[in-house]
């Protein structure tokens, strides 16, 4: 994923769709008195649901077919499993998909070694419907590498029979709040927060939304150095290893891997979590009951923000057929496109303009939160330096270092690695 899709797609499977020349520009006119233009689209399953996904794809081939008569476009649905190696190793040899989807901290890299198109022309007519980090997600060095397609957004979630029998009326919405609440939720016989700090665990669905919360950055403005081991990080980490001590944050956190189900949240021992996706919420009801989960707004520490991205499609800069590409990913991010892949997937639109119909009130609630997410700073090496932050935060939680060392310590890691890579 997406970061926040924890589920690993079937066996790759490959269905093809036709389309062609836009009536809208380019191209040959008479349709089939010349040779169809072939681009390949490697594509995730975004729609959990196959038969949902067949159905969604299967329009997009009919609309997209009965507007254009000279493009022959072959989607290939691929695993999310091992996504990056696969997608490395066809760029490496100046092939791969014509088009393929990407999220931000995945752009960079490709970006760095020349791998993709900058589409700012397909985005531009639209620019201004776009949700306020679509298209900054998919930016780097000031140029768009990824048409938006679709958007995630985590908040908060609250267990209303925990915070009942703590006393405790209205859900905490600020890192002052929690930590007034947390006393009264051990003495219930409770921890407070959720959290997740296996290694393997993103810290997009950890201590980056509580490092932008307390006003920080992962990396400087300019990119050649880390920003998390300042003031403010010190703070965010601060506040987690005080939480922790207390008991408020559950021991199994050290190894839970951004995971609900059969963790202390999912089996309703914990309050609340700050990071949780729509499928989070669906997975709780199931174990608590719908009417005991409360969906609240991102939480406030100096700033209000939760984690988000758009999901975007990128164009291969080794395409034979960067014009035909390009008119698909045109194709992808109107209105009618988005919001049958929202509809069909569960995700939000990335557009102000193109809402799917929302009946769920607790869906609403996370729509509600689309305002507020950030996407992060795009780095080429941001994998790499969240793999060195990682251990070094559990180093703090389990008190082999404190706080500033190990933050420190992440940073001279983290700079010597991008000095490396300049």
């Amino acid at each position: 994923m997406k970061s926040t899709v924890r589920r690993i797609a079937a066996p790759l499977t490959a269905l093809v769709l036709a389309a062609a020349l836009s009536s809208c520009g380019g191209g040959d006119d008479s349709g089939s008195s010349s040779e169809k233009k072939a681009i390949t689209l490697w594509m995730y399953p975004v729609i959990g649901d196959q038969a949902a996904s067949d159905a969604y794809w299967k329009k997009v081939e009919t609309d997209f077919e009965s507007a254009n008569s000279g493009i022959d476009l072959k989607l290939e649905m691929q695993p999310w499993d091992k996504r990056d190696e696969k997608i490395a190793a066809a760029f490496a040899g100046k092939k791969g998909p014509d088009v393929v989807l990407q999220i931000p901290d995945q752009l960079p890299q490709y970006v760095k070694n020349g791998s993709f198109e900058p589409v700012d022309d397909v985005v531009e007519p639209d620019k201004d419907k776009f949700l306020p980090a679509a298209i900054p997600g998919l930016t780097v060095d000031g140029k768009v590498y990824a048409a938006p397609i679709y958007h995630t957004v985590t908040t908060t979630m609250f267990n209303k029979t925990i915070l009942t029998k703590a006393g405790i009326s209205k859900p905490p919405e600020t890192w002052d709040e929690i930590k007034a609440a947390a006393p009264k939720i051990k003495a219930a016989g409770f921890s407070t927060l959720d959290y997740s700090a296996s290694p393997e665990a993103s810290l997009n669905l950890n201590f980056y939304p509580l490092l932008w919360q307390a006003g920080g950055k992962v990396f400087a403005d300019d990119n050649k150095t880390v920003a998390f081991n300042q003031e403010p990080g010190l703070k965010a980490l601060t506040f987690l290893k005080e939480l922790y001590d207390q008991g408020a944050i559950p021991k199994s956190a050290l190894t839970n891997g951004n995971l609900v189900a059969d963790q202390p949240f999912g089996k309703g021992q914990v309050a609340m979590a700050f990071t949780s996706t729509p499928a989070d919420a669906k997975t709780v009801a199931a174990t608590w009951g719908a009417a005991n989960v409360e969906i609240g707004t991102p939480l406030t520490g100096e700033k209000q923000v939760a984690f988000g991205i758009p999901g975007g499609l990128a164009v291969n800069a080794a395409s034979e057929n960067i014009d035909a590409a390009k008119k698909f990913l045109s194709f992808m991010i109107q209105p009618a496109q988005v919001e049958g892949l929202s509809k069909a997937s569960g995700f939000f639109t990335p557009r102000t303009d193109a809402k799917a119909p929302i009946t769920d009130p607790t869906a609403q609630k996370f729509a509600d939160s689309l305002q507020y997410t950030y996407a992060g700073e795009r780095n080429a090496s941001a994998r790499q330096v969240m793999s060195l932050l990682s251990v070094e935060i559990q180093a703090v939680l389990t008190g082999k270092k404190a706080p500033q060392q190990a933050l420190d310590d992440a940073a001279k890691q983290g700079n010597d690695l991008l000095s490396r890579q300049r």
